[in-house]
This record gives structure tokens, C-alpha cells and sequence, in this order.
């Protein structure tokens, strides 16, 4: 079974950046197509971006396009969500989880997410 566990979030100011890391445990990790998802207070959760086992393709949500970078270390079983020109819309909690191979559904257990919250 994989866990995940998901850190870098924190506070920060419209038009800045974060790092968000993604953890997993278990030796397939890097069998498996990983994404990021967030949920914003009273709305459900949405994907964000996704990448592919290997890392040689990457998907976005249209409003995270030009911003937001997704990668992964197979090595030390991490993805990660780089995040540039923050907007107060994209405050919410992140999480990461494992991603179907064809679409966007995910499937697994979640972590406890990390929250980011941008201010304007």
C-alpha cells in the first residue's frame, strides 16, 4: 500500500512561489502515473496537474498552465508541484495521490494534504 504525505505549503503573498513535495512510500512508485489535486473551502476537489511514470509527460488544469510545474525524483519516490505567480484562487488544500494511466481520476488513498493560502 502506498502512503503519501504531502509539505510545503505555508502562507504567501499574490504573485509569489511555492514548492509543494510529495512523498510515497512502497517500492512501485515509480510504476505508477502521479498528480496533484486541491480542494478549495466549500467546493470539490479538482485535479491540478498530473505526470507520467516516467516524467516525460505532464498535464495541467488550464488555470495553472505557464505557472504551476509538476516533476518527480523516481529516485527518492517524490513528486513535486513548483508554483509560480500565486493568485488568491489558488488558495486551497493540496494533495497529491496516484493517477490513472489514461485521464485524470485518481485512485489510492489520500495524505492529510498541505494548505496554501494566497492573500491578495
Amino acid at each position: 500500500q502506498v502512503q503519501l504525505v504531502e509539505s510545503g505549503g505555508g502562507l504567501v503573498q499574490a504573485g509569489g512561489s511555492l514548492r509543494l513535495s510529495c512523498a510515497a512510500s512502497g517500492r512501485t512508485f515509480s510504476s505508477y502515473a502521479m498528480g496533484w489535486f486541491r480542494q478549495a473551502p466549500g467546493k470539490e476537489r479538482e485535479f491540478v496537474a498530473k505526470i507520467s511514470w516516467s516524467g516525460g509527460s505532464t498535464y495541467y488544469t488550464d488555470s495553472v498552465k505557464g505557472r504551476f510545474t509538476i516533476s518527480r525524483d523516481n529516485a527518492k519516490n517524490t513528486v513535486y508541484l513548483q508554483m509560480n505567480s500565486l493568485k488568491p484562487e489558488d488558495t486551497a488544500v493540496y494533495y497529491c495521490n496516484r493517477v490513472q494511466r489514461s485521464g485524470y481520476e485518481p485512485f489510492g488513498s489520500w495524505g492529510q494534504g498541505t494548505q496554501v493560502t494566497v492573500s491578495s
